[in-house]
């Protein structure tokens, strides 16, 4: 059984604060459910958001499970989310809800190594979705602050898994936000 995570639970801090960027237009709905478009065809035996309460009623998460949370950093998004993990889960595909760029073929790619964690080697760098099998939840769930999963990687022998093409944006600030509109 396979796990897909995405997060989705940011105050939107590096986007000026205020402003829920999980709502912004893209595609004709908002970044987060195109983000969850490719998450949702992906064939996982579970799906899970974590993300804000006041935002899980305007979002159309396509029957995906909502783990409500309003932690500090992703670390805290991450932790809620592994502890609704199924106990029969072998493992979880960790994705961002403010990265609608991924592939099918990354998570296919990272979701199939064997290994106990795995990351996508894209052409211009390390990028999501990561792998982490059930022998490192004891880990994730024990994260905290922003940027964890980052050092959680750097500090564990993770398996690079290349895919073709840059690292999918990831939308932090208006910049990146408008990159993103600018590419698509």
């Amino acid at each position: 059984m396979i796990t897909g995570l995405v997060l989705a639970a940011g105050n939107s801090v590096r986007f000026g604060g205020g402003l829920a960027k999980q709502l912004l237009p893209y595609g004709g709905r908002t970044l987060l459910e195109a983000s969850l478009t490719v998450a949702l065809s992906a064939g996982f035996d579970e799906l899970i958001v974590t993300i804000r309460p006041e935002l899980a009623e305007r979002v159309d998460l396509g029957g995906a499970k909502a783990v409500p949370t309003m932690g500090t950093g992703c670390g805290s998004s991450v932790s809620a989310g592994v502890s609704a993990v199924s106990p029969r889960s072998d493992g979880i595909v960790l994705l961002l809800g403010d990265q609608p760029g991924v592939g099918l073929e990354a998570i296919h790619a990272v979701r199939s190594t064997g290994a106990p964690g795995a990351v996508c080697r894209y052409d211009d760098g390390l990028g999501h979705p990561f792998w982490f099998g059930r022998p490192l939840f004891g880990g994730l769930r024990a994260l905290h602050g922003d940027k964890a999963v980052w050092k959680l990687l750097h500090s564990g022998p993770f398996t690079e898994v290349p895919v073709a093409g840059p690292v999918p944006i990831d939308v932090d600030t208006p910049a990146d936000y408008e990159r993103l509109l600018r590419v698509r």
